[in-house]
Formats: C-alpha cells, sequence, structure tokens
C-alpha cells in the first residue's frame, strides 16, 4: 500500500517539475552565484555546440580530451575547443544510449601512457553490443598499441543502461561498471557481467582475491552486483572508499558505497516503481542486500560524479558534485564519512548533465547535453 502512495505523490508533484524543466539556461543572463549558499563561483564557458559530451581527462601537457558519445574523442587546449580529433578510435555501437563513453589517464601516465575508454562494443558474431575497456597510448593525435581489455557480456540489442564509469586505485587496480542492458534479471545474475561494478588488474587480468573467484557460476572479474545502471564513480583517496550512484527506475535513484562482494539489491529491492507507476517490488531492503547512503526521488537520474579535493573551493572541499539528467542542474552533495548529510542544486536549467570533473587546476568542469557544451565552475 505504502508504494501504491508514493507512486501516486510521485505523480502528483513530480510531472509538472518535470515540464517545467525542458529549455536550457541562458549563460549570458544566469547569475549562478546568487544560487549557492556557501561558495562564490563563476561561470567560464569552454565549448558550446557539442552533440553528446560523456567524458573527461587531461593530459600531462594540460589538453584536456573529451568523448562524444557518437565516436569521436576531441581535444580542448588552453581553455578553448580546437579542431583536433584523436583517431584509432575502436568501432563503437552508438545506439541509444550506447557509443563512445568514459575515458580515464592511467594513475601513471607519466611512466606509460596508458589512456582507458569505456565504450559500447558490437557483437562480432550477430547483433546488439554490450560495455567494453580498451587502453591505448597517444602517438600524435592517434590511438596505438590498442588492447581490448574487457568485453561485456551478453550482449543485447536494447539501447540502454551500459554504465560505463572507470576508477582506478592506488594498488594497480581498475573499477568500472556494466549496467544490466535493461534486463533487470541480470543484476543478480552472477554468471554474467551486466548489472555489476567490476575489478580488474590495471592489464585486464583478473585479481586472484576478487570475491567470487574459484565460484565456476560467477564471473571472476565481479566485484559488486545488484546494480541498475551505475553511470558516476569516484574514489575517495584519502579513505580508499569507493562512491557510485545508479539510476533507478521511476524514483529511487542511490548513492551507494561499493564494497568488496556486495549486493545492492537491484531489482530485489528499490525505492522506485515502474515507468507505467505500477508496483515494481513489494520490498525496500532485505537480508543481505545493501541500503543506499542516500535515495533521490523523484528521480534526478544522476550521472557522472567528481569528488572535490583542491583549494580553489575551501567550502566545498570533500563534497561530491553529481550530475541531474532529468532536473537538468549540478547536486553538491555534502558527506559526513560514510554519511550523506544534504544536497544543494546548483546551476539550474544548466542542461543535461552528463559529466563532472575536477580538472587538474582545482576548478570543476561539467559537460552537458541539450545543449551540448563544456563549461567550468571558477572561484568568484
Amino acid at each position: 500500500m505504502r508504494n501504491h502512495i508514493k507512486g501516486l505523490i510521485f505523480l502528483i508533484i513530480a510531472i509538472p517539475i518535470i515540464l517545467a524543466c525542458t529549455d536550457a539556461i541562458d549563460l549570458g543572463t544566469h547569475n549562478p552565484e546568487a544560487e549557492n549558499k556557501t561558495q562564490s563561483f563563476k561561470v567560464d564557458t569552454i565549448a558550446v555546440d557539442l552533440k553528446n559530451p560523456w567524458g573527461m581527462a587531461w593530459l600531462p601537457d594540460g589538453r584536456m580530451l573529451f568523448t562524444e558519445r557518437s565516436g569521436e574523442i576531441r581535444v580542448v587546449k588552453d581553455g578553448k575547443l580546437t579542431e583536433d580529433r584523436i583517431s584509432g578510435v575502436p568501432e563503437v555501437y552508438a545506439r541509444g544510449q550506447g557509443g563512445l563513453l568514459d575515458i580515464k589517464l592511467h594513475p601513471n601516465y607519466a611512466e606509460n601512457g596508458w589512456i582507458y575508454i569505456s565504450y559500447s562494443s558490437p557483437n562480432p558474431d550477430g547483433e546488439g553490443a554490450n560495455t567494453a575497456i580498451m587502453r591505448a597510448k597517444l602517438q600524435g593525435n592517434s590511438f596505438v598499441n590498442q588492447e581490448k581489455l574487457f568485453q561485456a557480456t551478453p550482449y543485447s540489442t536494447r539501447g540502454q543502461h551500459y554504465g560505463s564509469r572507470i576508477v582506478f586505485d592506488d594498488q594497480g587496480y581498475m573499477f568500472f561498471s556494466v549496467g544490466e542492458r535493461g534486463q533487470m534479471e541480470n543484476a543478480q545474475n552472477l554468471g554474467n557481467h551486466s548489472g555489476k561494478i567490476h575489478r580488474l588488474h590495471d592489464d585486464g587480468r583478473v585479481p586472484t582475491d576478487n570475491p567470487f573467484v574459484g565460484n565456476d557460476a560467477a564471473m571472476p572479474s565481479i566485484w559488486s552486483y545488484g546494480h541498475r545502471n551505475p553511470q558516476g564513480m569516484i574514489r575517495d583517496a584519502s579513505t580508499g572508499t569507493i562512491w557510485a550512484h545508479e539510476h533507478g527506475p521511476r524514483s529511487g535513484d542511490e548513492l551507494n558505497i561499493v564494497e568488496k562482494g556486495k549486493n545492492y539489491g537491484w531489482p530485489e529491492i528499490s525505492y522506485g516503481i515502474n515507468y507505467n507507476g505500477t508496483i515494481l517490488t513489494e520490498y525496500q531492503e532485505k537480508e543481505g542486500m545493501e541500503q543506499p547512503v542516500h535515495q533521490w526521488t523523484p528521480s534526478i537520474a544522476p550521472c557522472g560524479m567528481a569528488h572535490y579535493t583542491g583549494d580553489l573551493f575551501p567550502e566545498w572541499k570533500g563534497n561530491l558534485f553529481v550530475g541531474a539528467l532529468s532536473f537538468r542542474y549540478l547536486a553538491r552533495v555534502v558527506i559526513d564519512g560514510d554519511k550523506f548529510v544534504e544536497e544543494e542544486k546548483l546551476l539550474d536549467q544548466i542542461g543535461r548533465v552528463r559529466a563532472v570533473e575536477q580538472g587538474p587546476d582545482g576548478y570543476i568542469y561539467v559537460a552537458t547535453e541539450g545543449p551540448g557544451m563544456i563549461i567550468r565552475l571558477m572561484p568568484e
């Protein structure tokens, strides 16, 4: 009964809000400083007229590489978009939510030169695609020495839920997310890769201490499971904690601390309902399944996440910054240890926020679609 009432309340409250969130802001007249209660800032526009920017990474020479979901890697230099493109990008399945997704430099990039990308890789033997991880080196403006480290199965022709964020720790391990590809039963099935967060050595080898190594019924790369579509993930370098957020269905987006071998419940437990308003599950908690640190109802459709560790915004140090696709803003999430404290809305109606990163210059960079652009937040 509680879920039925929750669904009706969502219909009454959320629909007018969604209808009101349809137009992008005019940066020429917007005053983001007035929205923030702790830290003054200004907005600098880096690139406009983009389509679907998805991931951002910085080379040691100061250039920013960013991915476009269509399959391009483009270049920003000295704060301005250039005409350069990186060649040698693998074939991507650019349909629905699929395409070229995240991009990350190896923590020891200066020594080894590895760049990692996640993308929807097409099925070589038939239809559909699923998430893959590749690494390559940059020679001029071309990818060379390409190595495909991981390919998720099963392949699917469905257009949604690729996950795809990549995070490194300081011990040579790589964590990355794979969505359940729109088939919720995948998330609880240890026999496939979908609906999971995975852990590999940075060269693609499976660590022998992964939680399901030795279980013949499980994929050995799995680190955690029961995920729907994790599109934001960071590691707190000071504590080693990995934070990830994921899309719920209608309501029930989650912010989680990701830990070894744990089950995050999808679709057995959820704070959301089906898109048609019917009950998805009667349960919001079950023994052996993790509770989120925070959940968003109504759904903000979270995407991209940064953990601010710089000194330019002292009032924001230690905060998480989460993009909102549905409501078109940047969320500043205050955490205390493993607890959610509060959330503040920034850049209201900026666009569908797809990626958020702290740049090496200490500024906060935000990539949006509809309109497609990259901006940065700078101290006022």
